[in-house]
């Protein structure tokens, strides 16, 4: 099936404090042209500075995704990158006037709302898929965490939680085109295990954290006890950032993905790799 580039019809605007610095930002994510991807836009530096959302952009992966091109820095994009490619964007362009993109609630909930409000323009000019010549396969041998890389007829990417937690579990989360990313994958939100909050915050993450935006886990359930928008949320957000992460190759990927206990750092370095097999 032959699928055109789409962007935005409309612009859409949230504002609110990042999970990491605590700082408040305003973002616009607006219609892009075919063929420019997705851009990150610093309006509050001189100049405007941009920083396409690629792979080798990738400058810290400390707990969530940060891309920079000189002073032109975003940090935690895979929430809005995870939206815009589960709802089919190809093209847009996410202005900043910080340097954190606003975490809501956690999830990618709200940004895909925003954008099956505003809806979508056929640009009329073929999707240009991603596909891979042969398996890739990246480890990481001291945390175990490895994501495989398939050629496949049809897109799909399935993740595996396993964090030796007595609350978690193991946890298996996939999506495919038959996934409806909206309902089943977009409202799953970020978490964190109680014993981590310290030393994250002693190493100056998480400033704007709190139980709105994070389910906290504990040895015994949920700090607050929240409730769950699915039993195996915790799995379905790291699919939900894997989706983000693996963006970062520049485009829509045919293949199959498959990821064991992936966070951020092995992700983008699964994007980086399949960037220089492209090239």
């Amino acid at each position: 099936m032959n699928v055109n580039q789409q962007t935005l019809a409309q612009s859409f605007s949230f504002e609110g404090k990042g999970l990491h610095t605590g700082t408040y930002a305003h973002m616009t994510v607006l219609p892009a042209p075919a063929g420019s991807g997705i851009v990150f836009r610093r309006v509050d530096v001189e100049g405007c500075p941009e920083v396409k959302a690629l792979a080798e952009n990738v400058t810290n992966t400390a707990r969530s995704t940060t891309i920079a091109c000189g002073e032109a820095v975003a940090v935690t994009i895979e929430h809005i990158m995870s939206a815009l490619t589960g709802m089919g964007v190809d093209n847009a362009v996410v202005e900043l006037d910080n340097q954190e993109v606003p975490i809501l609630d956690g999830s990618a909930r709200f940004y895909v709302e925003a954008i099956a409000k505003v809806g979508l323009e056929d640009q009329g000019v073929p999707r240009q898929i991603i596909s891979i010549p042969y398996a890739l396969e990246v480890k990481d041998p001291r945390s175990g965490s490895w994501i495989k890389i398939e050629p496949a007829d049809a897109p799909s990417a399935q993740s595996t939680v396993d964090f030796n937690s007595p609350v978690l579990g193991v946890q298996n989360a996939k999506w495919d085109l038959s996934t409806d990313y909206a309902k089943e994958i977009a409202p799953c939100r970020t978490f964190c295990f109680y014993k981590e909050i310290e030393p994250m915050l002693k190493g100056g993450l998480i400033k704007g954290g709190d139980l709105g935006n994070a389910l906290v886990v504990t040895d015994e359930g949920y700090m607050g006890n929240p409730v769950l928008h699915f039993t195996d949320e915790c799995g379905r957000h790291k699919l939900l950032d894997l989706l983000g992460d693996m963006r970062l190759c520049g485009g829509y990927l045919n293949a199959r993905i498959m990821g064991f206990k992936a966070g951020h750092t092995i992700n983008t370095k699964a994007a980086k790799a399949l960037r220089a097999l492209l090239k």
